[in-house]
């Protein structure tokens, strides 16, 4: 799975890449918006808390994004070869 090595260059080696970088890097949205997407199910990532607190730092774990870009990889080329033949 190149992706995640990908993803490592790009985030200089971070394990868990801060949520506001996601949201801007892969989604267009703001911190707000992309929250309440992950919360209503409309985006299939899980999150990490850095600490049991509401307020903490929230972060995505670099594989974790690499298989969701993985998933929605898949989704686009099956998209495609349906359209395309």
């Amino acid at each position: 799975m190149k992706t995640i090595f990908l993803l490592m260059a790009q985030y200089d080696g971070q394990a868990v890449i801060p949520l506001e970088n996601i949201c801007e890097d892969f989604f267009g949205l703001t911190h707000q918006k992309f929250l309440r997407k992950l919360n209503d199910g409309q985006i299939d990532l899980p999150v990490i808390r850095m600490e049991g607190s509401q307020k903490c730092r929230k972060g995505v774990h670099v594989q974790d994004l690499a298989e969701y870009i993985e998933r929605r990889r898949q989704a686009a080329q099956k998209e495609h070869q349906a359209f395309w033949g």
